[in-house]
C-alpha cells in the first residue's frame, strides 16, 4: 500500500515483500532503489524480525572515518532523499555477516526511529575462565559454540563469522558481576601479534598458552574481537554530508564498528538511541568501538535520555581534524596529507570552509584564511588551494584545520557505563554543554585534548560546561587514567608548548565525583577554568592506589579558580599541584585542600 498526501507518500513495505521471518533483503534493495532520491518518503514496517544478508544488498566503496575503509555492502543505502522516514514500528532488523546496515549520504532531513539493529553472530567472542596455572599463565576457556563457533588449526584457535575467521586478536577481560572491564585490565591483556597457543582440553574447552602476566580470575570473561584492518568494517548507521538527522527510540545491540558514525553533518539529534546488551542474550559487549562519533560536523548534535554501555570504546566524540602539509607547492597550494590510517578518504574540506594554519609543534594558530580550491589525489593526498597566506609564512611543520565545521553539543539525562576507555571526548570549538549525566568508564571520563601526531583530531574547546553530573568510579583500569576531567593537549615527549594557552573556559560545576583514587581534575594548557560547586567523594568499590597523585593537577595554565567546593571520605587533605608556569589561580581555604607543586 502506498498512501499519499499532498505533501508525503507512506510506504508500507509488506507491500513490497519485505516480510518478516525471511531473507528480506532483496526486495527491500529493490524498494530503496525504487526510492531514490525522491522527498516526502515514509517507509512503515510492521513489527516483526527482520533478517537481512549480504547476497543481495547494494554495495559500494565507503571510507568511513575511524572505522576500515572498504567495499561494503549496505542494506539501506538512502543517498540524495529529502524529508525520509524508516518507522520500524518496534521491529528487530537482524543483520548477518560483514553489512553496514544503514548508510545516510546526502540526505536532507531524516529520522530513524522505532527499531533495533542486532546480528545473529555478533563481531566479537566471549570465552569463560573456568581455569587457571598462575606458574605457566596459561588458563583454559569455556566456548558456547552456538553464540561463537570456533575451530583449532596449527594450535592457533580461530573464531567462525558468517563467511570468514578471526584470529585471537584484540582482547579484554570483563568481570560479570559487574558487566564492565575488570579493575585493572591491564594485567590481563595478550598481545595479539605474541605467541599463543591453543590446545583442546574437553568438551567446549580450550587452553590457552601465552606471555600474558597474569592469567584472569576464575568466572570472568576474555572478550576477543578481531585484528586490525578488518576489526571496524561495519558501524551500525554511517552519517555523511547531511544535514537535519533524527534519530529516536532505537536500540543498537551489536556493531562491527561505531553504533553512529557521523561526518560532515549539520544538526543531530538523537533521543532514546541506546547502545546496550540484549536482555537474555547472556552477552558483554554491545557495539565493538564508540557508541556515538562526530568528525568535522556543524551546527547543533543533542544526544539526550541514551543509554550507552557495554561498547569496546568511547560513548561520545566529537571533534574535527588536523591535516599535515607536506608541502608548500607555491601559489598559495599545499600539498596535505590526511595522516591517520582510518581517517583516509576524509572530507576535509571544501571551496569556501574557513581553516586555520598551524605549527605541528606548538599546536597553536598563526594565520585564518579561506579554501578556494581542493584536489583530491588518492585517499591519503590532497592539494588545497587557499585565498591568502602569510607573507612570510614561519620555517616549522604546518598543519591545517577546519574552522568552519565545527558543532554545539550538547549531552544530557544520558546513563553511560560498563564500557572500555573513556566517557566523552570533546574537541570541538562549538558550544558543549554537558549536564544530569552519570559516567563510570573504566578510563577517564571527559577527555578534552586535540593531537597533531596521532589521530590528528582536533580542535580547541572555547566553551565547555560541565554541570551536575555523577562520577563514578572513574578510571578502574588502574594506572593514572582516573581523572573525571582530563583537559590537554597531547604532547609527545620534549614537544614544546606555544606562548598561548591551546583550550579555555571550561566549567567543572555541581557535579559529585565519586572516586577510588582521588584522581578529580588534570589540566593543561588550559586558559579559563573553574572548578566550583562539586562534591568529591571516597568510592570503596574498587582498592585505592597506594601512590597518591594530585586530586587536581595544573600545569601552564592561567586563570583558574577553584572554589566552595567539598571532600567527603578521604583521610588526608587532597593536593592541588600547581606548576610553576600556571598563573593566576584560586584555591579558595577550607575545601580541604593543599597546595603543592
Amino acid at each position: 500500500m502506498v498512501i499519499h498526501t499532498a505533501e508525503a507518500k507512506t510506504i508500507h513495505v509488506a507491500d513490497h515483500g519485505v516480510i518478516p521471518g525471511q531473507d528480506a533483503t532483496l526486495a527491500l534493495t529493490r524498494l530503496i532503489h525504487h526510492i531514490d532520491g525522491e522527498k516526502n518518503i515514509t517507509l512503515v514496517f510492521p513489527k516483526g524480525t527482520y533478517d537481512f544478508y549480504p547476497e543481495n544488498a547494494s554495495d559500494q566503496y565507503r571510507a568511513v572515518s575511524n572505522h576500515d575503509n572498504s567495499l561494503k555492502r549496505i542494506i539501506f543505502s538512502l543517498a540524495g532523499n529529502q524529508k525520509l522516514t524508516i518507522d520500524g514500528g518496534g521491529s528487530d532488523f537482524i543483520f548477518h555477516g560483514r553489512v553496514s546496515p544503514f548508510v545516510l549520504n546526502r540526505v536532507d532531513g531524516a529520522t530513524l526511529k522505532n527499531f533495533s539493529i542486532d546480528w545473529k553472530r555478533p563481531f566479537q567472542s566471549e570465552l569463560k575462565i573456568v581455569e587457571r596455572n598462575t606458574d605457566d599463565r596459561s588458563f583454559i576457556v569455556e566456548i558456547d559454540p552456538e553464540k561463537y563457533p570456533y575451530v583449532i588449526k596449527d594450535d592457533r584457535l580461530y573464531f567462525k563469522h558468517y563467511n570468514w575467521e578471526d584470529p585471537f586478536g584484540a582482547n579484554i577481560v570483563f568481570d560479570p558481576k559487574t558487566g564492565a572491564p575488570i579493575h585493572d585490565t591491564r594485567k590481563y591483556y595478550i598481545h595479539p601479534n605474541s605467541k599463543i597457543k591453543a590446545t583442546a582440553a574437553g568438551k567446549n574447552r580450550v587452553k590457552i598458552e601465552s606471555q600474558i602476566s597474569t592469567p584472569p580470575p576464575v568466572g570472568t570473561y576474555m572478550i576477543v574481537y578481531g585484528v586490525e584492518p578488518t576489526s571496524r568494517l561495519c558501524p551500525a548507521i554511517d552519517v555523511t554530508h547531511s544535514k537535519d538527522v533524527v534519530i529516536e527510540n532505537v536500540q543498537i545491540y551489536a556493531a562491527g564498528g561505531m553504533g553512529i558514525i557521523a561526518e560532515r553533518t549539520e544538526n543531530i539529534h538523537l533521543n532514546n538511541f541506546n547502545v546496550t546488551t540484549r536482555k537474555g542474550s547472556g552477552r558483554l559487549v554491545s557495539a565493538r568501538a564508540d557508541a556515538t562519533h562526530f568528525i568535522g560536523c556543524k551546527g547543533d548534535i543533542l544526544i539526550e535520555n541514551c543509554l550507552l554501555e557495554h561498547m569496546l570504546d568511547d560513548s561520545s566524540n566529537v571533534h574535527g581534524a588536523y591535516v599535515r602539509v607536506e608541502k608548500n607547492l607555491g601559489n598559495n597550494q599545499f600539498l596535505c596529507a590526511i595522516s591517520h590510517p582510518q581517517q583516509w578518504g576524509l572530507t576535509f574540506a571544501e571551496a569556501g570552509d574557513k581553516v586555520a594554519m598551524l605549527s605541528r609543534e606548538t599546536i597553536l594558530p598563526f594565520a585564518k584564511t579561506t579554501v578556494k580550491a581542493v584536489k583530491k589525489i588518492n585517499e591519503q593526498r590532497i592539494i588545497i588551494t587557499l585565498s591568502s597566506t602569510p607573507k612570510n609564512l614561519p620555517n616549522v611543520p604546518m598543519s591545517l584545520e577546519n574552522l568552519s565545521w565545527n558543532a554545539n553539543f550538547t549531552m544530557r539525562n544520558n546513563t553511560i557505563k560498563e564500557n572500555r576507555a573513556r566517557s566523552v571526548l570533546i574537541t570541538t570549538k562549538g558550544k558543549v554543554l554537558l549536564e544530569n549525566n552519570y559516567f563510570s568508564s573504566h578510563m577517564k571520563g571527559i577527555l578534552i585534548e586535540g593531537d597533531n601526531h596521532y589521530w590528528y583530531e582536533s580542535g580547541a574547546v572555547q566553551d565547555v560546561t560541565i554541570r551536575n553530573n555523577v562520577f563514578n568510579n572513574i578510571g578502574y583500569a588502574g594506572g593514572s587514567r582516573g581523572y573525571a576531567l582530563y583537559a590537554s593537549p597531547m604532547i609527545r615527549k620534549g614537544q614544546r608548548m606555544g606562548e598561548g594557552r591551546y583550550h579555555r573556559n571550561i566549567h567543572f560545576t555541581g557535579n559529585t565525583v565519586k572516586s577510588f583514587n582521588g584522581q578529580f581534575i588534570f589540566a593543561r594548557s588550559v586558559d579559563g577554568l573553574n572548578i566550583t560547586g562539586n562534591t568529591f567523594e571516597l568510592s570503596k568499590d574498587y582498592p585505592t592506589i597506594d601512590t597518591k597523585p594530585p586530586a587536581i593537577d595544573l600545569h601552564y595554565c592561567d586563570n583558574v579558580t577553584v572554589d566552595q567546593n567539598t571532600i567527603n571520605g578521604f583521610e588526608s587533605t587532597m593536593n592541588v599541584r600547581i606548576s610553576s608556569d600556571t598563573e593566576h589561580t584560586h584555591v579558595s581555604p577550607g575545601q580541604g585542600f593543599v597546595i603543592g607543586e
